[in-house]
């Protein structure tokens, strides 16, 4: 039995600019992201025929594998909890102990995760499926009535939940255990040096990184642009002025640069300030905001239906989970009933587990980064299981407020009626009224802009450290600045040729390659934790020391 891996050398430059960084995995990605812009902004209609080309093979040819590769997700998530022989390890030397509270923890998870899709679908998302899900496609119940109710819950939860945040968590804990247990580079190709070893320190593990930043940087620009229509429907709705939306009550061209210009501006700034302090404080801001706002739907929303969505939904959801999560629907190709859940699941469930995988990369290397002396037992239930918890506790009570309030006829159709990142202040409005609507959709700002922040600013940083062979220090300040201006780049230049669907194409294109890795890392850790209980049997050390030359 030989000793773990301990030292992946990843060559970077010495000097100039690029000093500290692998050119290699740095030029390549700013060329490859530049030229997806550049191509964007110059042949629009060619990018985006060309784009939903892709997106259609994808779908109908790799939907089966989205489906497996999240099931086993969960499948591995569940197994690392409850294996004595994993759950017991610790993410660093065994005398480590964790650098932020519980509490902040939690704060940077949820911020960084889905903290703003969640603003935008814990309204509109329910209400989506409360209309249509596989249910009412196959008959079983009426599409809009009260007895869909707990169905739209149940595929919210779905999608949400414990599948999410399993990404994450396999992407953050491979990385954690790598990096603070082996003292590799806190980047993506660690993870796996089970499989590859000492190869991933040439061209090899470039190409993974590479892939890895790609991703990263079109998965977090599906978010921003949700993020950036709801800013701009909130601006709009305190008054900041008409001219933000058109005629469509979308976000206009000039709607849309100036709120990227604000939010990648203040990204940047925070990203500078490194993830101890600006990414910190906003995190514990945006949680005390968000428990706010939940206090809030819960006191004054629909609280018995709330809790119905919440407690019946998610005993639901646990129950229909196994079904739900390995169910590949598969059309015929007649345009009947197997055509149209086929295509519900494409448009729902597969470009979900496509923008978690693309996610993943981002959230996964900044979990590792805020969770060094955690045990693995303690990650996975912390990782998995409190956030998701979170986004049942917010669909519940804002998506069941919103429902309740069009079933009795108080909404008058306005709530459907408006945009998506719109519905949630045209709830709150109608509950308060006028002035004190105006007063929460201020406050819904500001929580949107800490979450939009919060996550460009840590996807800067984690884009800097893996393009920086895993460190992450102030050498970083000028790249910090470049992917923070190209990030907002990206999202303004796809959102102005060809809307949310352009941004959602290039990032269900982006995570496919990506979604290999994810699976290599899980079975890379796997195989790690087997054979250290072996080395560990035999006396053999399975950490690496901080004080021993390698």
């Amino acid at each position: 039995m030989k000793l773990p891996l301990t030292n992946l050398p990843i060559k970077t430059a010495d000097t100039g600019f690029y000093s500290g960084f692998s050119i290699d995995v740095t030029v390549t990605s700013k060329l490859a992201v530049g030229a997806l812009v550049l191509w964007a902004v110059a042949f629009p209609d060619h990018a985006g025929a060309i784009l939903a080309e892709f997106n259609s093979f994808i779908l109908s040819n790799f939907g089966t594998w989205y489906i497996y590769v999240m099931a086993s997700f969960v499948l591995v998530c569940l197994g690392l909890a409850v294996w004595p022989a994993a759950g017991r390890l610790r993410l660093g030397q065994d005398g480590d102990t964790p650098e932020f509270s519980n509490f902040s923890w939690f704060s940077m998870m949820f911020g960084a995760g889905i903290g703003v899709g969640m603003l935008t679908w814990a309204v509109a998302e329910p209400i989506y499926h409360f209309k249509n899900n596989p249910e009412v496609i196959q008959g079983l119940v009426g599409g809009g009535t009260k007895e869909n109710f707990l169905n739209a819950f149940q595929w919210s939860y779905l999608h949400w939940g414990f599948s999410a945040w399993s990404s994450y968590a396999i992407a953050g804990l491979a990385l954690a255990f790598f990096a603070y247990r082996r003292g590799l580079p806190l980047t993506i190709r660690s993870a796996l040096t089970p499989l590859f070893g000492s190869k991933l320190s040439g061209p090899l593990g470039s190409i993974v990184d590479i892939v890895a930043v790609i991703a990263t940087i079109l998965g977090v620009a599906q978010t921003l642009g949700f993020g950036v229509e709801q800013f701009v429907a909130g601006m709009a709705r305190i008054g900041i002025g008409d001219w933000l939306v058109n005629s469509e009550g979308n976000a206009s061209s000039v709607g849309i640069i100036v709120a990227i210009v604000i939010i990648m501006g203040a990204s940047t700034l925070s990203a500078l300030s490194g993830v101890g302090k600006g990414i910190k404080w906003l995190s514990n801001l945006n949680m005390g905001l968000s428990i706010f706002l939940l206090a809030f739907l819960m006191l004054f929303g629909s609280t018995w239906f709330g809790i119905q969505a919440l407690f019946v939904g998610m005993w639901e959801y646990i129950i229909s989970l196994p079904a739900m999560l390995f169910t590949v629907y598969s059309g015929d190709g007649t345009g009947g009933v197997a055509d149209k859940l086929e295509g519900w699941q494409g448009a729902w469930s597969v470009f979900y587990w496509a923008w978690w995988v693309a996610f993943a990369p981002f959230v996964g290397l900044f979990l590792a980064r805020i969770s060094k002396g955690r045990t693995i037992r303690e990650f996975v239930l912390g990782a998995l299981f409190v956030p998701a918890i979170m986004c049942f506790v917010w669909f519940s009570f804002a998506g069941a407020t919103a429902i309740e309030m069009e079933l009795s006829g108080v909404a008058n159709g306005e709530i459907f009626g408006a945009t998506d990142g719109d519905k949630i202040f045209a709830m709150t409005a109608l509950i308060l009224g006028d002035v004190l609507g105006w007063v929460m959709a201020v406050i819904i700002v500001i929580l949107l802009m800490t979450y939009l922040v919060t996550s460009a600013d840590s996807a800067v940083l984690i884009v800097n450290t893996i393009n920086a062979a895993g460190d992450e220090g102030p050498k970083a300040r000028p790249h910090i600045i470049f992917w923070g201006v190209t990030l907002g780049a990206v999202v303004a230049a796809l959102l102005l040729v060809g809307g949310l669907k352009a941004i959602q194409t290039a990032m269900v294109i982006g995570a496919l390659p990506f979604s290999l890795v994810m699976v290599l890392m899980w079975i890379a850790l796997l195989k790690a934790i087997y054979r250290d209980s072996k080395r560990e049997a035999l006396g053999i050390p399975t950490t690496h020391s901080p004080t021993a030359a390698d």
